[in-house]
């Protein structure tokens, strides 16, 4: 369909109840205006498809509820898409180029002839546009061009996986204009991770393009990562008198791959020595049994991270357990561990080549005093800076987030809503 015709199944309630479904009864409206602005900028960004049909795509973010640092090791987790998405807006065409418009951002635009791994791209948009289409073509699927003007309500830095998103979406995109929803959405999930991994630059695990591509509240097993296990959850948290809310404390993102890589590297060289590649394959007991062993090659925050590894796993498990059996106290009770191990065996609250900047134990210590000690509260995703996570009981939920934004700036925290599927078309 044209611009103009979108915009009229807009106003006449076409997509309201795939918009409740996505967003929620009260946003349908707000979401429509979005929408309409998303498809008039694609119009002044690309004029030549004024008459041209489009098609509209989006993806969300997600969230981490369970199993912090533990993908990347094959591990366990609990995560969530949420509501919050990226937004495209797409014309599909046969010239083999993809030309994307990012709001605020330049044009990208990526030839489809050449999927080689550029270095110049490392870190940027193209590099995750042409590494999705170069996973698709490996995988044995199709991909062909078109023009897209993309926006999102995913804070960049905000640990709820904008890139994920963006990835997911590129997918979506490619999945529905050239193959007919053939690749599966951990297929879809697995080339996201393989465009970050390998031509944006970043090592990762597998939970944000997961979370964001499979879509709901789900427990994922790694231990096998071309087939890992996956298990839905209906959300149940505003059953229980629950929200969970994620408050970006505004820390600096600037020089923390370091950071974040050294965890990887830590968990690794532990792993190796008892001839792994990662933590998934040791034994525990045996981990144990060798500490003075391990120590005479490894870190001592190695060995701790690596302890993290193993009671994480294990938990992001037993939360699965908890909320399959609605025990939302054992749950939360789990969650509060998982904060602690954080905290005190992995070490990711702050980065320690600035230990004066500790936005996130700070944010958790306001939260735990805002709360008086209901409900839970933990770091969120990477760490070291960026978000922190919490389970705040309804009747808490505006009082909270008026306390957290006190502090850390409006808008600063945010209350999430879980949405029940991944990548999907609009229109």
């Amino acid at each position: 369909m044209k611009v103009s015709e979108y915009k009229e199944y807009l106003d006449q309630g076409v997509y309201d109840e795939k918009l409740k479904s996505l967003y929620g009864d009260t946003a349908v409206q707000s979401q429509k205006d979005r929408l309409k602005a998303a498809v008039e900028n694609f119009r002044k960004k690309f004029p030549e498809y004024a008459d041209a049909p489009i098609e509209v795509f989006s993806a969300p973010g997600r969230t981490e509820i369970g199993g912090n640092h533990t993908d990347h090791q094959h591990g366990c987790v609990l995560a969530a898409a949420v509501h919050l998405d990226a937004l495209g807006v797409v014309h599909f065409h046969e010239e083999p180029v993809i030309r994307l418009h990012s709001e605020g951002y330049p044009m990208e635009t990526v030839s489809l002839a050449d999927l080689s791994v550029r270095d110049v791209e490392m870190e940027t948009s193209a590099a995750l546009i042409r590494g999705i289409a170069a996973g698709l073509v490996g995988r044995g699927y199709r991909v062909g061009g078109f023009d897209a003007y993309v926006t999102s309500d995913v804070p960049g830095g905000s640990g709820l996986s904008s890139s994920a998103a963006f990835e997911i979406l590129i997918g979506t995109i490619l999945n529905e204009g050239y193959n007919d929803n053939a690749v599966s959405a951990v297929d879809l999930a697995k080339i996201g991770q393989y465009a970050e991994n390998v031509y944006y630059g970043k090592k990762s695990g597998l939970m944000d393009q997961a979370a964001s591509s499979v879509g709901g509240l789900v427990f994922m097993d790694f231990a096998d990562t071309e087939n890992p296990k996956i298990t839905a959850h209906e959300p149940c948290f505003e059953k229980f008198g629950c929200a969970i809310c994620v408050t970006d404390t505004k820390g600096s993102h600037s020089d923390l791959t370091d950071d974040y890589t050294q965890i990887t590297n830590e968990m690794r060289a532990v792993a190796k020595l008892f001839g792994c590649e990662f933590l998934r394959g040791v034994n525990e007991g045996t981990f144990y049994s060798r500490l003075e062993w391990i120590r005479k090659s490894c870190s001592d925050r190695a060995i701790l991270r690596a302890m993290h590894f193993f009671d994480e796993n294990r938990r992001a498990e037993q939360e699965s357990e908890a909320l399959a059996e609605r025990n939302m106290e054992r749950f939360l009770e789990l969650v509060r561990a998982s904060g602690d191990s954080s905290a005190n065996l992995l070490q990711n609250l702050y980065s320690t080549k600035n230990p004066t900047q500790q936005n996130i134990p700070l944010a958790l210590a306001v939260s735990r005093h805002v709360l008086h000690g209901d409900y839970a509260v933990r770091v969120h995703g990477g760490g070291f800076a960026g978000t922190i996570q919490a389970f705040v009981p309804m009747k808490q939920v505006e009082y909270y987030v008026r306390e957290m934004e006190r502090l850390f700036g409006e808008g600063a925290c945010c209350v999430l809503r879980i949405r029940g599927v991944g990548g999907v078309k609009l229109s």
